[in-house]
């Protein structure tokens, strides 16, 4: 295992962030329960950006969006992220899986 590969996998194990991730706009996104907060996210078009998922309700959800081409399942208390690459001018939506059909959300584009 190469010296990079090791200290890059060391460095996510501790939590550090990669600098690819750092700079990039971001935005936090609650589940709670079948509860999206916000349920509508407004970002800028063509820009590269993060989304930080935080599951704060006493079951597992699953932020997932079929035109994002996104999922992810999170553990209660979990925390993770998804980056989403540069968006065109639209609607964007998302939902959480596991708390259909309340649990609906979307992006906006401009």
């Amino acid at each position: 295992m190469s010296k990079f590969l090791r200290a890059s996998l060391l460095m996510l194990s501790l939590g550090v962030v990669m600098p690819a991730f750092a700079g990039l706009p971001s935005y936090d996104l609650e589940l709670k329960d079948g509860a999206l907060n916000p349920s509508t996210l407004e970002v800028k078009a063509g820009e590269r950006f993060k989304l930080n998922l935080h599951n704060t309700g006493k079951g597992p959800v699953e932020f997932e969006s079929q035109r994002l081409r996104q999922e992810k399942v999170l553990a209660p208390g979990a925390k993770s992220f998804v980056v989403i690459p540069p968006l065109k001018k639209g609607e964007y939506e998302f939902f959480d899986e596991f708390h259909l059909p309340d649990a609906k959300g979307k992006i906006i584009v401009q």
